[in-house]
């Protein structure tokens, strides 16, 4: 180790980040600067990566789970030889730059992950370590080590603080993941003030009660930074590391060094004399040595030939192992259709009835069947949920392999965690819990919204259909709150067929992630429509289930549980009534004006819709001549069937406002 050149290479990344938050005067200079001497000895020298392949397989993953320090990772990126040229740190924060303010995994080449709310980053790396155990279990063999890379997160106080990360970092614990390194940028200041007018536990000993190994080190030392992660990297003990690391926010801006003022922008206007302090040349910004970059690139070559030479043994052991590659490949290659995911659904009775969280359960076991790397997970409520992979295994630091996760009630963790498993790439994963624990798990939904993550949250008991435990577990205004999310699928089905739909759609999209609301209490099938209209009809996200029967006069709309009420209704009214199912509006609402028109005619304008939830979204589908029925306040302990009926969810309040 060159502690010189990284010394060098230290200071020429604090002088970027000054640069590049003095020109917009908008970001966060506090831990660019004091985690810099970490940067230096991760990216230049210890990281497993090649910036010419930045989704190499066996690479070593760093997450910025502080992303306001986003300038951190644009700059040791851009030094690691990574496709970010200088203009882009020139352009941090700007219009249309791969620099934007927090980090965005579609926005940034070497971007993990989007980190921006704080702890997200860290449930995020749990997932990665998560998917990376089991890839390695499933993968590698007593002839090679396929995968034998890391995970790295770095994490200030503000993300330990956050709930989402205690969650995360306690399943990790419990499960022994090894593989995950914890770099905590301990420097005693939350944004407001010094970290000790908000926290006081001992952090070595929390996490040491948890399970984890724990390092304290000078995080301006590169012999310890070196050291501690050299330990963390060779020590498969059963135990996640953490790293703290004791820095100083700022440094090498002494008038905010060590303070609650550098943790944003406002050691920008002490950046000139900083950064002659520094050594820095006055008429050169966002200035890189010819050392710098000369040591940059040969650690770039070296790397590049690391890759290389464990392609030539991936390849033979690709040939040694047939049936392995072919699985890997399908895992990382094979973006599956619905209609691919369909065929391996059968169909169901025309009659009969099934709450759709057992159906759902059903059809994600005859997926899991057929896809040996689709795995699942519930926060302590397999039981209800259904969503449990029969002879797959429990997941667990013994059973690595095990394809059910046990996330126990750490709903919003979980939910980040499998955001962290999708980004990984290897497994298609799912979570479930209740849907009125959906709010729990809302940052980290959006987040994958946000960044078009192929994501698949399963949430049972949708409705005041759950009955006796009462309105603090009986959603109403949830499933309209989560519609509001841009690029949430979220699929409310109304029968079996539906369901398997719902199901397909989730695992095929590949553009965002799906929510999927599953009832608890039992629904008829709707055999008035064949299976493959129910399904085709699912996918576009609403079509016409009942046809009228004449001259079109009444349409009737309803999604889930209360489909059934009108295709009851529309039996009672007689002729001229049209039947909608609206499973999903973001799908329905991205089909053509053409189909939607066909679905829902503008000529006719008598239209009602019925929904076991706040009435306010429906007014887009009924128009102002039409009536909703909702349910517009909280709901009741009582039997399920009394509260519906309690609160209008039927067929005969459907009729009398279509009379």
């Amino acid at each position: 180790m060159n502690k010189a050149i990284l010394q060098k290479a230290a200071n020429e990344a604090r002088g970027i980040a000054m640069d590049a938050v003095h020109k917009c005067q908008s970001g966060h200079l506090g831990l660019p600067l004091g985690a810099a001497e970490i940067g230096a000895v991760l990216f230049g020298e210890m990281l497993q990566c090649d910036p010419t392949d930045p989704k190499w397989l066996n690479r070593d993953r760093f997450i910025l789970s502080a992303g306001h320090g986003s300038m951190f990772i644009y700059t040791w990126l851009h030094l690691a030889g990574y496709d970010l040229p200088m203009r882009e740190l020139e352009n941090f924060r700007q219009l249309h730059s791969h620099t934007p303010g927090h980090p965005e995994s579609f926005e940034t080449v070497g971007v993990e992950c989007t980190t921006g709310p704080l702890g997200q980053g860290v449930a995020n790396a749990v997932g990665f370590a998560i998917s990376g155990k089991m890839a390695a279990a499933k993968y590698n063999t007593a002839d090679f080590k396929l995968l034998d890379n890391h995970i790295f997160v770095l994490a200030g106080d503000g993300c330990l603080q956050e709930g989402v990360a205690r969650e995360a970092v306690a399943f990790a614990g419990h499960n022994g993941l090894d593989n995950l390194i914890l770099i905590y940028d301990s420097n005693d200041v939350t944004l407001d003030a010094m970290a000790k007018l908000t926290q006081s536990e001992d952090t070595a000993k929390v996490y040491e009660g948890m399970g984890w190994d724990v390092i304290t080190i000078d995080g301006h030392s590169f012999g310890d930074i070196y050291s501690a992660i050299d330990r963390a990297k060779t020590s498969n003990n059963n135990k996640p590391k953490i790293i703290i690391a004791k820095t100083e926010i700022g440094r090498g801006i002494p008038e905010v060094a060590g303070t609650a003022k550098a943790h944003g922008e406002g050691g920008a206007k002490f950046v000139d004399a900083a950064r002659a302090a520094l050594g820095l040349p006055a008429d050169q910004h966002f200035f890189v040595s010819e050392e710098v970059k000369a040591h940059f690139s040969e650690l770039k070559d070296k790397r590049v030939a690391a890759k290389a030479d464990w392609q030539k043994r991936f390849e033979a052991w690709g040939k040694a192992n047939p049936e392995l590659k072919a699985q890997l490949d399908d895992a990382l290659n094979h973006d599956y259709t619905a209609e691919e995911l369909l065929k391996l659904i059968p169909e169901y009775p025309a009659e009969g009835k099934a709450a759709t969280r057992n159906s759902g359960g059903e059809i994600l076991n005859h997926l899991a069947k057929a896809i040996p790397h689709m795995i699942t997970g519930s926060a302590d409520l397999f039981g209800s949920t259904k969503n449990y992979i029969k002879d797959g295994g429990d997941f667990s630091k013994n059973t690595p392999t095990g394809r059910n996760l046990w996330f126990g009630i750490r709903e919003h963790a979980m939910a980040a965690m499998v955001n962290g498993i999708k980004y990984d790439g290897l497994f298609r994963a799912s979570s479930a819990t209740f849907l009125v624990f959906a709010d729990y798990c809302r940052a980290s939904m959006r987040i994958a919204a946000l960044a078009k993550l192929p994501a698949t949250y399963i949430f049972t008991h949708d409705s005041v259909g759950v009955g006796e435990d009462g309105p603090t577990h009986q959603p109403v205004e949830t499933v309209s709150g989560l519609r509001l999310i841009p690029n949430l699928d979220v699929i409310r089905p109304g029968d079996a067929e539906e369901c398997a739909a719902a199901f397909a759609a989730a695992f095929s999209r590949p553009d965002g992630p799906t929510l999927l609301a599953l009832t608890r209490q039992d629904i008829p099938h709707q055999g008035s429509a064949s299976a493959a209209a129910r399904r085709e009809g699912t996918l576009k996200g609403g079509y016409v289930l009942v046809k009228e029967k004449g001259d079109l006069k009444t349409i009737l709309l309803a999604s889930g549980s209360e489909v059934q009420h009108v295709v009851e209704a529309a039996k009672q009214l007689g002729d001229g009534v049209r039947v909608v199912s609206v499973p999903c509006f973001e799908r329905f609402d991205r089909q053509t004006q053409a189909y939607r028109d066909e679905v829902l005619p503008p000529s006719c304008t008598k239209r009602v819709a019925i929904e076991a939830g706040v009435s306010a979204l429906w007014w887009k589908y009924v128009g102002t001549a039409g009536k909703v029925l909702g349910i517009d306040r909280f709901g009741i302990s009582a039997p399920g069937n009394t509260v519906m009926k309690e609160l209008g969810m039927t067929a005969e309040a459907v009729v009398k406002a279509a009379s």
